[in-house]
């Protein structure tokens, strides 16, 4: 596989190379303006993602995955946004698009599927004219011809007898088929990037897995990139290619899904799989929580933004942990942001790794 080098300069032209990548994210910042401040929700975050290919993006609740993923889609509020940096699809940096650009772009080329299908579906409106309506819009479809391709799109994600439940409404689908309907729609025109913002939340486990084969069957199909936004590294592991770990608007660790799971380099990253249990270690090792809360981006800590919750920063010298912001030094496509020491990171990794599997 080759890794993405995240270090390359920056492109903001409308052509690219075929050594471009298809979707480049280079510093973003996402900062709200509210009635007690600014929140600093993404703060300098970079990464890639190639066609055919899968970032899975994992972190607590408020480290700024969602955030991301809408200012990819252009879905903030200019009035209270404000976004530097860069995102280029194929070259094209969408942050200087118009919106007029962004809308014939959403549904189209790149798509989402929401975390809450029945919060994002209509309830006034069958499944079928919701599908077909965005077909229509980027296609210019006759009514009928988008029926058929909604009908058709329903048969590809598994709706049973979708000539008869195109015509349904949303409460009439269980939680699973509403999630499909969900995935027909965003795929619905072909597009090339795919976003799933948790899609499989607060469904059993055998429709989660259902689902994921549903979205590695599609990608191999169509090529799609997917950038996949969880806080389940169970998920992580079943369907990404590489891991982006973020932590309070920042990236703090970024490798290939193998790297990444089997050897964290990061302490936040260790804490995420401590809290996990273990399939293949004894039953009676307790799982380990990260102490403490993900803090306020509306005053997030100086330095690493994680050293409050650390376990290890006492063993970084000179308080660097609570006063200087540590470099996420990336080699092909591989780093942590960490002041530990790359002799440190073994030890404790070796620690860790010997706690988990004994």
């Amino acid at each position: 596989m080759s890794t993405p080098n995240l270090s390359g300069p920056d492109l903001s032209g409308s052509e690219r190379s075929g050594s471009d990548p298809f979707l480049a994210v280079r510093d973003l910042r996402v900062h709200f303006s509210t009635e007690d401040g600014t929140v600093k929700a993404v703060d300098g975050l970079s990464f890639e993602v190639e066609r055919g290919r899968t970032l899975g993006i994992v972190g607590e609740s408020g480290s700024g995955k969602s955030v991301t993923n809408l200012s990819i889609l252009g879905l903030h509020d200019p009035r209270h946004t404000t976004m530097d940096g860069q995102i280029l699809l194929e070259g094209k940096d969408l942050l200087t698009a118009s919106e007029r650009e962004l809308e014939r772009l959403r549904g189209n080329k790149m798509s989402m599927i929401f975390q809450d299908a029945l919060a994002s579906l209509s309830p006034y409106h069958t499944i079928g004219k919701q599908i077909s309506e965005t077909y229509r819009k980027h296609t210019g479809a006759s009514k009928k011809e988008a029926r058929a391709r909604a009908v058709e799109m329903l048969r590809r994600v598994g709706i049973p007898q979708p000539d008869v439940r195109v015509d349904d409404y949303p409460h009439q689908f269980s939680g699973g088929m509403r999630q499909r309907a969900m995935i027909a729609m965003a795929l619905v025109c072909d597009p090339e990037l795919l976003i799933a913002d948790e899609p499989t939340t607060a469904l059993d486990v055998t429709v989660q897995a259902q689902i994921m084969d549903l979205l590695k069957d599609l990608q191999q199909e169509t090529g799609t990139a997917i950038v996949f936004i969880t806080h389940d590294l169970g998920v992580i592991a079943d369907i990404a290619d590489e891991v982006l770990v973020m932590y309070a608007g920042r990236c703090v660790e970024r490798g290939t899904k193998k790297d990444v799971l089997n050897d964290p380099q990061h302490p936040y990253t260790w804490g995420l799989l401590g809290s996990m249990p273990s399939l293949d270690g004894p039953v009676d090792v307790p799982l380990s929580p990260i102490p403490g809360t993900p803090p306020s981006l509306l005053n997030p800590p100086s330095g690493c933004r994680f050293h409050p919750r650390c376990a290890f920063a006492e063993q970084v010298g000179g308080g660097r942990c609570a006063t200087e912001r540590p470099p996420l030094d990336l080699v092909a496509g591989r780093g942590a942001a960490c002041h530990l020491t790359e002799a440190q990171r073994v030890e404790f990794s070796a620690d860790f790794t010997g706690t988990r599997n004994h």
